[in-house]
Protein backbone atom coordinates (compact mmCIF):
# COMPACT_ATOMS: atom_id res chain seq x y z
CA UNK A 1 0.00 0.00 0.00
CA UNK A 2 1.08 3.72 -0.91
CA UNK A 3 2.13 5.82 1.77
CA UNK A 4 4.08 8.85 0.08
CA UNK A 5 1.69 11.67 -0.78
CA UNK A 6 0.45 13.03 -3.99
CA UNK A 7 1.22 16.20 -4.82
CA UNK A 8 -2.26 17.74 -6.02
CA UNK A 9 -3.92 20.77 -5.72
CA UNK A 10 -7.64 20.78 -4.51
CA UNK A 11 -8.73 22.27 -8.02
CA UNK A 12 -6.90 18.99 -9.49
CA UNK A 13 -8.09 16.58 -7.20
CA UNK A 14 -11.15 15.49 -8.80
CA UNK A 15 -9.33 15.14 -12.45
CA UNK A 16 -6.47 13.04 -10.40
CA UNK A 17 -9.48 10.84 -9.15
CA UNK A 18 -10.85 10.16 -13.17
CA UNK A 19 -7.31 9.45 -14.13
CA UNK A 20 -6.78 7.00 -11.46
CA UNK A 21 -10.20 5.17 -12.57
CA UNK A 22 -9.58 4.87 -16.40
CA UNK A 23 -5.72 3.39 -15.37
CA UNK A 24 -7.19 0.86 -12.86
CA UNK A 25 -10.42 0.03 -15.50
CA UNK A 26 -7.62 -0.33 -18.04
CA UNK A 27 -5.34 -2.79 -15.39
CA UNK A 28 -8.63 -5.06 -15.32
CA UNK A 29 -9.43 -4.88 -18.87
CA UNK A 30 -12.42 -2.93 -19.30
CA UNK A 31 -13.05 -0.48 -21.88
CA UNK A 32 -16.53 1.70 -21.63
CA UNK A 33 -18.85 2.70 -23.77
CA UNK A 34 -17.75 6.45 -24.87
CA UNK A 35 -21.53 7.37 -24.39
CA UNK A 36 -22.04 5.89 -20.86
CA UNK A 37 -18.62 6.36 -19.98
CA UNK A 38 -19.01 9.70 -18.25
CA UNK A 39 -21.86 8.01 -15.84
CA UNK A 40 -20.07 5.07 -14.99
CA UNK A 41 -17.16 6.86 -14.02
CA UNK A 42 -19.01 9.40 -12.10
CA UNK A 43 -20.37 6.62 -10.00
CA UNK A 44 -17.22 4.94 -9.38
CA UNK A 45 -15.81 8.18 -8.28
CA UNK A 46 -18.84 8.62 -5.82
CA UNK A 47 -17.97 5.24 -4.33
CA UNK A 48 -14.74 3.91 -4.75
CA UNK A 49 -16.44 1.00 -6.28
CA UNK A 50 -15.43 -1.05 -9.65
CA UNK A 51 -18.66 -3.08 -9.98
CA UNK A 52 -20.11 -0.01 -11.67
CA UNK A 53 -18.88 -0.42 -14.43
CA UNK A 54 -20.88 -3.84 -15.13
CA UNK A 55 -24.06 -3.43 -12.79
CA UNK A 56 -25.02 -0.32 -14.35
CA UNK A 57 -28.23 -0.89 -16.69
CA UNK A 58 -29.09 1.68 -19.41
CA UNK A 59 -31.96 1.17 -21.48
CA UNK A 60 -31.87 1.42 -25.15
CA UNK A 61 -30.69 5.66 -25.98
CA UNK A 62 -31.13 6.93 -22.40
CA UNK A 63 -28.72 8.66 -22.37
CA UNK A 64 -29.54 11.42 -25.29
CA UNK A 65 -33.67 10.78 -24.12
CA UNK A 66 -32.01 12.20 -21.08
CA UNK A 67 -29.84 15.09 -22.22
CA UNK A 68 -32.70 15.78 -24.04
CA UNK A 69 -35.02 15.91 -21.27
CA UNK A 70 -32.95 18.18 -18.98
CA UNK A 71 -32.08 20.67 -21.92
CA UNK A 72 -35.61 20.76 -21.80
CA UNK A 73 -35.88 22.30 -18.35
CA UNK A 74 -38.14 18.41 -16.75
CA UNK A 75 -38.53 18.28 -13.09
CA UNK A 76 -36.36 15.71 -11.17
CA UNK A 77 -38.07 14.99 -8.37
CA UNK A 78 -35.61 12.80 -5.47
CA UNK A 79 -36.68 9.91 -2.78
CA UNK A 80 -34.72 11.23 -0.44
CA UNK A 81 -33.21 15.12 0.70
CA UNK A 82 -29.73 13.06 0.66
CA UNK A 83 -30.15 12.54 -2.92
CA UNK A 84 -31.14 15.90 -3.59
CA UNK A 85 -28.53 17.75 -1.69
CA UNK A 86 -26.39 15.88 -3.72
CA UNK A 87 -27.04 17.65 -7.12
CA UNK A 88 -24.95 20.33 -8.12
CA UNK A 89 -27.38 23.08 -7.45
CA UNK A 90 -25.08 25.54 -10.01
CA UNK A 91 -25.66 23.20 -12.75
CA UNK A 92 -29.37 23.12 -11.75
CA UNK A 93 -30.09 26.61 -12.43
CA UNK A 94 -26.99 27.11 -15.11
CA UNK A 95 -30.00 24.45 -17.10
CA UNK A 96 -33.20 26.20 -15.55
CA UNK A 97 -33.93 22.77 -13.92
CA UNK A 98 -35.84 22.63 -10.85
CA UNK A 99 -35.57 19.44 -8.44
CA UNK A 100 -37.68 18.76 -5.87
CA UNK A 101 -38.19 15.77 -2.72
CA UNK A 102 -41.19 16.12 -1.16
CA UNK A 103 -40.63 14.16 2.37
CA UNK A 104 -41.19 16.57 4.78
CA UNK A 105 -44.37 17.56 3.25
CA UNK A 106 -47.09 17.15 5.83
CA UNK A 107 -49.60 15.86 2.91
CA UNK A 108 -46.77 13.10 2.37
CA UNK A 109 -46.57 12.36 5.69
CA UNK A 110 -50.24 11.69 6.14
CA UNK A 111 -50.58 10.08 3.38
CA UNK A 112 -47.55 7.33 4.03
CA UNK A 113 -49.64 7.02 7.12
CA UNK A 114 -52.78 6.32 5.43
CA UNK A 115 -51.84 3.95 2.99
CA UNK A 116 -49.14 2.38 5.17
CA UNK A 117 -46.27 3.20 3.20
CA UNK A 118 -43.23 4.97 3.32
CA UNK A 119 -42.59 8.48 2.69
CA UNK A 120 -40.48 7.96 -0.25
CA UNK A 121 -43.54 6.39 -2.07
CA UNK A 122 -45.90 8.79 -1.22
CA UNK A 123 -43.78 11.12 -2.64
CA UNK A 124 -44.14 9.49 -6.10
CA UNK A 125 -47.75 10.38 -5.65
CA UNK A 126 -46.98 13.92 -4.97
CA UNK A 127 -44.42 13.94 -8.07
CA UNK A 128 -47.18 12.49 -9.98
CA UNK A 129 -50.15 14.85 -9.33
CA UNK A 130 -47.53 17.95 -10.40
CA UNK A 131 -48.98 17.02 -14.22
CA UNK A 132 -45.54 17.60 -15.70
CA UNK A 133 -42.93 15.69 -17.33
CA UNK A 134 -40.84 13.97 -14.21
CA UNK A 135 -37.02 12.08 -14.08
CA UNK A 136 -37.10 9.99 -10.54
CA UNK A 137 -33.56 10.17 -9.34
CA UNK A 138 -33.86 7.26 -6.66
CA UNK A 139 -31.27 6.36 -3.99
CA UNK A 140 -32.92 4.57 -1.03
CA UNK A 141 -36.35 3.52 -1.38
CA UNK A 142 -37.15 0.31 -3.88
CA UNK A 143 -40.91 1.28 -2.48
CA UNK A 144 -40.56 4.76 -4.15
CA UNK A 145 -39.75 2.44 -7.64
CA UNK A 146 -42.42 -0.36 -6.77
CA UNK A 147 -44.87 3.16 -6.91
CA UNK A 148 -43.69 3.97 -9.72
CA UNK A 149 -44.34 0.73 -11.25
CA UNK A 150 -47.79 0.07 -9.96
CA UNK A 151 -48.40 3.79 -11.62
CA UNK A 152 -46.99 2.83 -14.79
CA UNK A 153 -48.62 -0.49 -15.25
CA UNK A 154 -51.97 0.84 -13.79
CA UNK A 155 -51.95 3.51 -16.81
CA UNK A 156 -51.77 6.09 -14.49
CA UNK A 157 -48.40 7.53 -15.30
CA UNK A 158 -45.23 6.91 -17.21
CA UNK A 159 -41.98 8.70 -15.93
CA UNK A 160 -39.84 10.79 -18.40
CA UNK A 161 -37.05 8.80 -16.71
CA UNK A 162 -35.65 6.56 -13.81
CA UNK A 163 -32.73 6.88 -12.23
CA UNK A 164 -33.14 3.46 -10.07
CA UNK A 165 -30.07 2.85 -7.64
CA UNK A 166 -31.66 2.42 -3.90
CA UNK A 167 -29.01 0.08 -2.06
CA UNK A 168 -30.26 -2.59 0.34
CA UNK A 169 -31.83 -6.30 0.92
CA UNK A 170 -35.54 -6.08 1.09
CA UNK A 171 -37.10 -5.96 -2.31
CA UNK A 172 -34.05 -3.88 -3.90
CA UNK A 173 -33.25 -6.50 -6.31
CA UNK A 174 -37.19 -7.25 -7.59
CA UNK A 175 -37.65 -3.21 -7.76
CA UNK A 176 -35.01 -2.54 -10.26
CA UNK A 177 -35.73 -5.47 -12.46
CA UNK A 178 -39.53 -4.22 -11.91
CA UNK A 179 -38.31 -0.76 -13.69
CA UNK A 180 -36.53 -2.37 -16.22
CA UNK A 181 -38.67 -4.83 -17.29
CA UNK A 182 -41.60 -1.81 -18.38
CA UNK A 183 -39.41 -0.08 -20.90
CA UNK A 184 -39.70 3.38 -19.43
CA UNK A 185 -36.51 4.82 -20.02
CA UNK A 186 -33.68 4.29 -17.38
CA UNK A 187 -30.42 3.95 -15.37
CA UNK A 188 -30.59 1.11 -13.26
CA UNK A 189 -28.01 -0.39 -10.82
CA UNK A 190 -28.35 -4.46 -11.07
CA UNK A 191 -28.15 -6.14 -7.35
CA UNK A 192 -27.90 -4.38 -3.96
CA UNK A 193 -25.86 -1.91 -4.70
CA UNK A 194 -26.49 1.87 -4.99
CA UNK A 195 -27.16 4.77 -2.51
CA UNK A 196 -28.17 8.28 -2.18
CA UNK A 197 -25.00 8.94 -3.42
CA UNK A 198 -24.70 7.40 -6.56
CA UNK A 199 -28.22 8.64 -7.54
CA UNK A 200 -26.99 12.15 -6.86
CA UNK A 201 -23.36 11.12 -9.00
CA UNK A 202 -25.62 9.61 -12.25
CA UNK A 203 -27.97 13.04 -12.12
CA UNK A 204 -24.90 14.91 -11.87
CA UNK A 205 -23.15 13.66 -14.90
CA UNK A 206 -25.64 13.80 -17.16
CA UNK A 207 -26.06 17.61 -16.11
CA UNK A 208 -22.28 17.85 -17.23
CA UNK A 209 -22.64 16.52 -20.26
CA UNK A 210 -24.83 19.02 -21.25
Amino acid sequence: MKTELENVTPYEIEKRSMEIISQELCAIGITLDKEKEPVIKRAIHASADFDYAQNLYFSENVIQKALELLKNGTSIVTDTKMALSGINKKALSRHGIKAYNFIDDEDVAASAVWNNTTRSAACIDKAVAMDTPVIFVIGNAPTALVRIYELYNGGIFKPALVIGVPVGFVNVVQAKELIIQTGIPCIISRGRKGGSNIAAAICNALLYML
